[in-house]
């Protein structure tokens, strides 16, 4: 886990034990810092690059990171214009200038991903972004939540495109389907559980009525 940019973001490596072979998630920021801890990992190749949504915290290094990997980058469906002009979409002044780009694959949920020797869910998880997916690996009890679900809160829904009833059913459909000692990697703040979450997430006290 690399946290990067000026609002924390969390990007995150992956690879099979001692594989040469990785994926990253969110490659948000510090693109010479994400290629130099490739290098550092001896990943000699990046097979993809996932997107759970495309607000800039979370793109912001995908132009530098896959021109030098050359790895395809999947951005969710709904989404494939904001990566592809950036800049249009950043609500406020101040950040940037980050360069676009143009997917080379996209992801809606639904979709089983084999990259890099994963098994790979996409979830579809709307209501912080429109086309916010979720990357589930059941093998390996993992998901990336992306901006949906976070230790102790949630993803916020004042932005364009955002809906917290649509929020909350996506992480309904999360807890409801996936062990509760599912991992939970987020796009920021720490790592926690599905079942943390929903005993002692204040956000989610809805669920449980």
């Amino acid at each position: 886990m690399l946290t990067v940019g000026p609002v924390a973001e969390n990007s995150y490596i992956f690879r099979r034990e001692d594989s040469d072979t990785a994926l990253i998630i969110d490659p948000g920021e510090e693109a010479e810092r994400i290629l130099s801890t490739l290098e550092e990992l001896g990943i000699t190749k990046l097979e993809a690059i996932l997107l759970t949504h495309t607000h800039f915290d979370h793109i912001g290094a995908v132009a530098p990171v896959a021109k030098a990997t050359g790895a395809p980058v999947y951005c969710p469906e709904l989404e494939v214009q904001v990566l592809a002009d950036i800049m249009a979409y950043i609500p406020w002044e101040g950040f940037g200038p980050y360069e676009s780009w143009d997917a080379e694959e996209t992801v809606k949920g639904g979709e089983r991903l084999n990259l890099a020797g994963f098994e790979i869910d996409v979830v579809f998880t709307p209501g912080h972004s429109p086309g916010h997916v979720t990357y589930s690996i059941p093998d390996e009890e993992v998901v990336f939540s992306g901006d949906v679900l976070f230790q102790s809160s949630v993803g916020r829904t004042d932005l364009p495109g955002g809906d917290w009833p649509t929020l909350l059913e996506s992480i309904r459909t999360l807890v409801d389907t996936l062990p509760g000692d599912t991992t939970v990697y987020p796009g920021h703040m720490g790592i926690t559980t599905l079942g943390a979450e929903r005993a002692a997430n204040p956000f989610l006290a809805e669920l449980a009525r």
